[in-house]
């Protein structure tokens, strides 16, 4: 049974622990509604471009002139996972959400006999993936200098991406990110991005509009456009994504740390009560041994 100095020093340390997850509870909090807005405001561009893309590949898709990101080689035997995560822990289930998804899908195509090459955005998701897939890995992007995401990080990791795809080294890229819902609620998402894959929502849009390809006449092509258009479009998707994982990350944490809090004040409450009931032992057990050696004087 600890002592009472033992029980003393362990309230002393959970106090100690519940200061520093309420004040990281706080920065998160902070932290949230910078990055909810940046998350949010960044939809609405991707959504568009990625229906304009949609409108535009109605006439282009068949042809034998389209651009490779939309048409693909023809092949899918080599895959390219990318993996976005956060550089710091201490976040719930955030990073372990998008690596269990990631490994899922390289743990599938293995299976089926394809040739899988990985690409980490964040040290995270290579600390829990390097142990079954160090073989695997191309690239690993480092995110601990960087203090606000930009569109410059963005387009650097798609122009990695096009270059690998032109040199050959992959017929199909696949995004790994936690999309922002709420505080409490940040889905894991894959999204393939080469060959472009084109959500129902989105077509839907450019259908009620009349279709891009309706309400313009293009010079000087469908394709021609796409072929400037698909680059752009990778590199905002995974703007997006980066945008969305970071205000998932402060979603996550500030709920983690919540909990911690709280769990942390469940735990003095149940030692504080221990305390008490050892000390009133303790001081019993002495006024006992008092009033015997009275008695026995």
């Amino acid at each position: 049974m600890p002592s009472l100095k033992d029980l003393k020093n362990r309230i002393g340390s959970v106090k100690n622990t519940r200061k520093i997850t309420k004040a990281m509870q706080m920065v998160a909090a902070a932290k949230l509604r910078r990055a909810q807005e940046a998350a949010e405001a960044a939809r609405p561009y991707a959504t568009r471009m990625n229906a304009v893309i949609a409108g535009l590949t109605g006439a282009a898709a068949g042809s034998d002139s389209a651009p490779r990101l939309l048409a693909g080689t023809g092949s899918e035997q080599r895959h390219l996972l990318v993996v976005l995560t956060s550089e710091r822990g201490l976040a719930g289930g955030f990073n372990s959400s998008i690596v269990k998804i990631a490994r899922y899908q390289a743990d599938k195509l293995r299976a089926e006999g394809k040739d899988v090459a990985i690409i980490t955005v964040g040290r995270k998701g290579r600390e829990q993936m390097k142990r079954d897939y160090s073989d695997r890995f191309v690239k690993h992007v480092d995110m601990g200098e960087v203090k606000a995401i930009d569109y410059a990080i963005a387009r650097d990791i798609a122009d990695d991406i096009l270059d690998r795809f032109e040199a050959g080294d992959f017929d199909v890229a696949t995004l790994f990110y936690n999309r922002f819902q709420s505080v409490i609620a940040q889905i894991p998402t894959a999204r393939q991005i080469i060959p472009a894959v084109l959500d129902e929502a989105e077509t839907e849009i450019e259908t009620e509009t009349g279709g891009a390809s309706n309400l313009y006449d293009y010079e000087p092509g469908e394709e021609a456009i796409l072929a400037e258009l698909l680059p752009r479009s990778i590199a905002t998707q995974i703007f997006a994504a980066l945008l969305e994982n970071a205000a998932s990350e402060q979603g996550a944490r500030m709920t983690a740390m919540d909990n911690a809090t709280r769990n942390a004040g469940d735990m003095i409450d149940r030692l504080t009560t221990q305390y008490n009931r050892s000390r009133q032992a303790a001081i019993t057990t002495e006024l006992i041994e008092i009033i015997a050696g009275a008695e026995a004087l």
